[in-house]
């Protein structure tokens, strides 16, 4: 793992998303074509505006897999990921294929179709955020770090139900769904290559339990310590916990 920090949200963009769209293109280049995975929320505002501006990208190779859907929401509303995932990059860059999870189906049927396409090659490149609580993907702590399933259904905690409201997803906490569909942890980190995107000062306190301490369920996204490609992109407020050990040790 590599951590970087930028002066600003805005380089931190700028710089994640050559990063991804020379990823997307040597995977285009190498194998004819390129299988992601997005994540969303409001930390990536910035960096998919960049990356779906940037040219010589041939999105009509690229496949996209989605990380994570409430239970329950419709696909039009605001707050839906799929609807997201659509109006930021779907229909920005006429992606070739992509796999969104519906909220609106059964979980379970919605969970064996995806998880069909997922297992059928491995993932060039996922870009993924850190929740406040340090949740990767929607696996809360603790995160179940052992399952083999692609996707799963989780319930979600408190921090997290109160960070989507924060975001102005929600009116209210109780407007904020309890369950998601989420890909799980070991899938994710099956992925050739992932870039953390992880701007803001609300997220310092995660980043500090999750990259300044040893790899624990309690701080979910703690594991990407232990994969082998990965980058994290900060700003110098997402990084103003950090210690100095920690960038020195992880410094490219």
């Amino acid at each position: 793992m590599i951590i970087k920090v930028f002066p600003s949200k805005a380089v931190l963009a700028q710089q994640a998303a050559d990063q991804a769209a020379a990823s997307i293109n040597k995977a285009i280049f190498e194998r004819g074509g390129a299988r992601i995975i997005a994540a969303t929320g409001a930390a990536q505002f910035e960096f998919l505006d960049v990356l779906t501006k940037k040219p010589g990208i041939d999105w009509k190779n690229v496949e996209m897999f989605h990380l994570d859907e409430y239970v329950g929401i419709s696909d039009q509303a605001p707050a839906s990921f799929c609807r997201f995932l659509r109006d930021r990059l779907i229909d920005k860059t006429g992606i070739g294929k992509y796999h969104l999870l519906s909220g609106m189906e059964d979980p379970a049927t919605v969970i064996a179709q995806v998880s069909a396409e997922i297992r059928k090659a491995p993932i060039d490149v996922a870009f993924v955020g850190v929740g406040e609580n340090g949740h990767l993907a929607f696996n809360d702590p603790p995160a179940d770090f052992e399952t083999e399933e692609p996707y799963i259904v989780v319930t979600l905690d408190e921090a997290c139900r109160k960070q989507q409201m924060g975001e102005g997803w929600f009116a209210t906490f109780a407007d904020v769904p309890q369950r998601a569909i989420s890909m799980s942890i070991k899938q994710i980190m099956k992925t050739r290559q992932i870039i953390g995107i992880v701007p803001d000062a609300r997220k310092a306190k995660a980043i500090k339990a999750c990259f300044d301490g040893d790899v624990s369920p309690l701080a979910p996204a703690s594991i990407l310590q232990r994969h082998p490609n990965t980058t994290i992109c900060l700003d110098n407020e997402s990084a103003s916990l950090l210690s100095r050990a920690t960038l020195e040790a992880y410094s490219a």
